[in-house]
């Protein structure tokens, strides 16, 4: 017996995006899934600023953090997938704490693919892993996905 899935407003898979090799390898696993489980793919990247700024330091040299964000989703989706994403693929840039806008993001998806290690280093080991984090409060199935290098 033949199952059709049935494409709705709701029929997306989210995949969060940090740079990390774990997250580009989401990115890989979400464009085999997606004729499985749904049909668009919406690869978000989320930044804010760090818990220490504040007025007592000045501005630090960051450089527009939004910016930083879109060169390493960009960066991401071509190493990833070379210069032909795959259809049905949209990125977005969002300010905001990582797990927060992921969960927000996933509200309504089918899936959330995130990697297994992003890129937080020990302040993530302190505070918790936004994968860890979106695990435990997605309203959705979540995949976690590790790298491939060995």
């Amino acid at each position: 017996m033949k199952t059709e899935i049935n494409k709705k407003a709701g029929d997306f898979i989210v995949v969060g995006v940090d740079g990390s090799d774990s997250s580009k390898s989401a990115l890989q696993w979400a464009v085999q899934l997606a004729p499985l489980v749904a049909g668009d793919i919406r690869v978000i990247i989320a930044w804010e600023y760090p818990i220490m700024f504040g007025w007592e330091g000045g501005m630090p040299s960051w450089g527009n953090l939004g910016d930083n964000a879109e060169s390493v989703l960009k960066n991401s989706l071509e190493s990833a997938f070379g210069s032909d994403h795959p259809k049905g693929l949209v990125s977005k840039v969002r300010q905001g704490h990582p797990a927060s806008v992921l969960l927000e993001e996933s509200q309504d998806a089918k899936m959330l693919i995130l990697g297994s290690r992003g890129l937080g280093g020990f302040a993530s080991l302190l505070l918790g892993s936004v994968s860890a984090y979106c695990a435990e409060h997605a309203k959705c199935p979540v995949l976690i996905v590790h790298d491939n290098k060995k």
